[in-house]
């Protein structure tokens, strides 16, 4: 059996894709997506805890990842996608999975081995 915590969060930034135009320039609708435009980033993180029992505060580590994010970025994720974000989020806290959804519609996932 493997027991996993789940913690959810919301952080608000900013972030841009330069290269969209030289990516899909058949798209011209999307290229407004190269400068800096605002989301509410919804994240999702799993951890493998060793016990039942509150392993991981799930309150604590959800503050921990906000105020991570707040001291890494303040609010502006550059040019970080959701994939990106995701990724970094899994390595820094060592998580399974990890969601970014730029507006609780569409994102990415990661998933992690440790």
């Amino acid at each position: 059996m493997r027991t996993t915590i789940i913690v959810k969060l919301q952080y608000e930034a900013l972030h841009n894709w330069p290269g969209v135009a030289e990516a899909i320039p058949d798209k011209p609708h999307v290229h407004f997506l190269q400068y800096p435009h605002r989301h509410i980033f919804h994240i999702t993180v799993e951890k493998t805890v060793t016990h039942q029992d509150r392993d991981i505060e799930i309150i604590d580590f959800k503050q921990q990842i906000l105020k991570w994010l707040e001291q890494t970025y303040n609010g502006n994720l550059g040019a970080m996608s959701c994939e990106m974000l995701s990724t970094e989020i899994g390595n820094t806290f060592k998580c399974d999975m990890v969601e970014v959804l730029e507006d609780n519609e569409n994102g990415g996932r990661v998933y992690l081995q440790w």
